[in-house]
């Protein structure tokens, strides 16, 4: 966790039929709080500070929250299922809403992109990452928009992938993750509002 509980207000009213999904991925349970492999749970922390709404409804495999968010009635995403199968609670979401891929906003790590720095993308391959590898495995689908935030690479080539992955930030890279988590929850916000593109101009890098 690199957020205090600000989240635990009444919140934004969302009315009416849900028609965007945003799902972080992560790791369940407390051991593995604050991972790199937790960073787009730690995105979705921010997104639902700043919508000031709580992600708590246990519902699709997930912890799960309502909002409105760029015009939308959106809802947020917390698969429970640890990371190589983020696709079943993403896909039971999607299918119940009737949601396409095009409309649901995926949040998860980057291990080849430097601590805190943002990728947009409209779309694409799984990238190596096994939760987005889970999701379009099971949707059949790589039309997703995502939001992947750098964790760094690993220090050495030897040195074992899935500890890496698994590691907490030091620091100096948590104010960095810090940072990065509020600019994805602002990005979020533009891409749920169909401006995908703006949020590529004013974060991606």
């Amino acid at each position: 966790m690199l957020f205090r509980k600000k989240n635990a207000g009444t919140g934004t009213a969302a009315s009416g039929a849900v028609d965007f999904i945003i799902a972080g991925l992560g790791n369940p349970g407390k051991k593995y709080g604050g991972t790199r492999h937790n960073a787009g749970f730690i995105m979705m922390e921010a997104l639902a500070e700043r919508l000031e709404v709580k992600v708590d409804r246990v519902r699709f495999k997930s912890y799960c929250g309502e909002a409105r968010a760029g015009g939308r009635h959106v809802l947020l995403l917390m698969p429970q299922t640890f990371m190589n199968a983020s696709g079943e609670a993403v896909r039971d979401a999607m299918q119940f809403y009737k949601i396409p891929p095009e409309r649901t906003l995926i949040l998860f790590d980057d291990i080849s992109l430097p601590v805190g720095t943002l990728r947009i993308r409209r779309k694409g391959s799984d990238g190596g990452q096994k939760g987005m590898r889970s999701i379009i495995t099971l949707t059949g689908s790589d039309q997703f928009p995502r939001i992947k935030m750098g964790v760094g690479k690993k220090p050495h080539p030897d040195y074992d992938l899935a500890d890496w992955v698994l590691s907490r930030f030091t620091d100096e890279e948590a104010v960095k993750i810090r940072d990065a988590a509020y600019q994805a929850a602002d990005a979020a916000q533009l891409i749920v509002g169909n401006q995908l593109d703006e949020a590529m101009n004013r974060f991606s890098k």
